[in-house]
């Protein structure tokens, strides 16, 4: 359903999160290692990520990605979808049609409505803060 890339930008910044929550700065490698992504791919994700303004990237020795805790209680999966894959999933057809709506739907159109409002209204109530705490106390994995 959703992008490589915005699988792998949900992990990250779900990884990111987790690690913030303790005051640590997570690396490139580490990241692209834990959500099991090509560094090359994973840096330009993270990029999109820290020019929306999600995470935070510091350079140097000590440099790293990082993430307020403010942020993470007001971000949710709607804006790091929206900022890595836009908005296609929540108004595109479930078919992939270039043009679908209720006076030409799709075959799947009515029942693919209901998924894309239910899948909105999950992400858009979902922040990184509840992921992340559900990962630092090890109810939830980011990879097997």
């Amino acid at each position: 359903m959703f992008s490589k890339a915005c699988e792998y930008g949900i992990k990250a910044t779900l990884f990111i999160a987790q690690k913030s929550l303790h005051q640590q700065r997570v690396s490139l490698k580490e990241i692209a290692s834990e959500i099991d992504s090509p560094i090359a791919f994973t840096a330009k994700i993270l990029q999109s990520l820290a020019r929306s303004g999600m995470v935070d990237s510091h350079k140097g020795p000590t440099g790293g990605f990082e993430m307020d805790r403010t942020k993470m209680d007001t971000i949710t999966l709607y804006e790091i979808v929206h900022a890595i894959d836009g908005d296609q999933i929540f108004h595109g057809c479930g078919l992939g049609l270039k043009q679908c709506d209720a006076n030409h739907p799709c075959p799947v159109h009515e029942k693919f409505v209901v998924i894309r409002e239910n899948l909105t209204q999950m992400l858009q109530n979902t922040t990184v803060y509840e992921l992340a705490s559900g990962l630092d106390i090890g109810l939830t994995l980011l990879k097997r």
